[in-house]
């Protein structure tokens, strides 16, 4: 076998790792197997290419790995699980711009790649160019409103004429690089609009819409890898940059099926028109039951099932821990308990699964959405910690409301729920949640950590 064959055959190893891993992907029973199978053929994809002595000195991929492994370890020490979003967000935009540099590579240093038509390296940095620069402008601006330093959210048609205009722009310039792949200025110019179209498409969308824009952000640094893999004639980054793509695409339509919405209007950050509504105050004005954590430890005395539902509340309080502990605490009282999540729960998808997972919760204790709602009648307490929209039963009884069709977690048909937040405050919807007002709900005002600790305690002292 040649030098060349085994190369190949070690590629394709990599390729059916890569397919084999996204499927264990799909369940968490096979997540920890599948991300092994996808490291392990990232791995052989990579010493396989480094074999090739053709793409750069031995000593500047030593130093590449040896910067790469320092940020790496640093980030894998300090970012917290809750900011994993983030994490995410930037590890999107690194994609992004990573393929965006090797365009700009093919680009400046033409001639350079051998056995590759000149017109498929062309048309192929032209697209890794455009969409590696906007997916890391987007990423960015995703990572920035991830991290509570962004709070701009502009809307309306001048925005949409702007982010369109870019768009088409740094489109016309791309034909016109491939047209003349001299002219430089062409190709900086299509980056550069890349950038300001990536910076608009991203920065009208809402803080709970981040599960679709950043499967969105996935799908596309996957399409801008697929297309670094004609430039440099590599199948194995064809195939792994495809199934990125494909996978992220498929995520973002889950994604916007779970909130009932087009990807139309989660990209303008439209909610649609909801019918007119009567202040919050009106609605809740002496209809609200509140409960002291030695009242409401009470209802875990004599209750043989509970469901907890998981929000984004529960992330900012960092409180995967605690629940963790309390429902330890009731199961030894005999006690079964459930975890309800919702698809969009969160800032990413899967936010919820990842935080219960690092806090060690058996993954057959959690539910998706269509698994658990019919269970919720046979539920005796329902514990909201932190979940506003996702359980609004304006989303299945009132057509006037903006979010009228999102499926939701019924938990209002359980015999009781306990919602446990700070205060009254609306969803990203903005609507009250008629919930808080239901006859069987109880609302325990207070941070997400300290009241599963507080309710711990007083279960304890029963």
């Amino acid at each position: 076998m040649t030098a060349d064959s085994a190369i190949q055959a070690a590629y394709l190893i990599a390729a059916i790792l890569f397919i084999l891993g996204l499927k264990g992907l799909t369940s968490p029973r096979t997540a920890v197997r599948g991300n092994m199978m996808g490291a392990a053929g990232m791995l052989i994809a990579v010493l396989a290419t480094l074999t090739d002595r053709q793409i750069v000195s031995f000593e500047m991929i030593v130093a590449g790995l040896a910067v790469g492994a320092v940020i790496g370890i640093i980030w894998a020490v300090r970012v917290q699980m809750t900011a994993m979003p983030q994490l995410v967000a930037a590890f999107n935009g690194f994609g992004g711009g990573a393929s965006a540099l090797v365009a700009a590579a093919a680009a400046f240093l033409p001639g350079t790649i051998e056995g590759v038509p000149p017109i498929q390296v062309d048309i192929s940095v032209a697209l890794s160019a455009f969409i590696g620069s906007a997916t890391l402008s987007g990423s960015l601006v995703a990572w920035a409103k991830l991290q509570g330093i962004l709070w701009w959210q502009p809307r309306g048609l001048a925005l949409q004429l702007l982010s369109n205009a870019s768009a088409l722009t740094a489109v016309v310039l791309g034909v016109l690089y491939v047209l003349d792949p001299e002219s430089m200025w062409l190709f900086a110019g299509l980056c550069g609009g890349a950038v300001l179209y990536g910076i608009l498409l991203t920065v009208a969308v809402g803080g709970a819409d981040m599960p679709v824009i950043i499967a969105l952000l996935n799908s596309c640094s996957g399409l801008a890898a697929a297309a670094t893999g004609f430039v440099l004639g590599n199948d194995v980054l064809i195939i792994s940059g495809s199934l990125v793509g494909a996978s992220g695409f498929i995520l973002t339509q889950i994604m916007c099926k779970a909130m009932n919405r087009s990807l139309w209007d989660v990209l303008r950050g439209d909610l649609g028109e909801a019918a007119a509504a009567r202040p919050q105050g009106d609605i809740y004005a002496g209809r609200v039951k509140s409960a002291s954590p030695e009242e409401a430890a009470l209802l875990f005395d004599v209750a043989r099932v509970v469901t907890v539902v998981p929000g984004y509340g529960m992330a900012v309080a960092q409180a995967q821990h605690a629940v963790r502990d309390f429902a330890q605490l009731l199961e030894a009282r005999g006690t079964e308990v459930r975890y309800a999540i919702h698809p969009v729960a969160g800032r990413m998808p899967g936010h919820m699964n990842v935080l219960l997972a690092e806090a060690d919760v058996p993954y057959e204790r959690l539910y998706d959405m269509d698994t658990i709602n019919p269970m919720f009648t046979e539920c005796d307490v329902a514990i909201v910690l932190g979940a506003n929209d996702v359980v609004n039963p304006a989303a299945r009884d009132e057509p006037g409301s903006p979010i009228y069709g999102m499926p939701i977690l019924e938990v209002d048909k359980a015999q009781v729920v306990l919602v446990i937040k700070r205060s009254l405050s609306p969803g990203f919807a903005g609507i009250p949640n008629r919930l808080f007002v239901n006859d069987k709900t109880l609302m325990l005002f207070s941070d997400g950590k300290k009241a599963m600790q507080d309710l711990a305690r007083e279960v304890r002292d029963l």
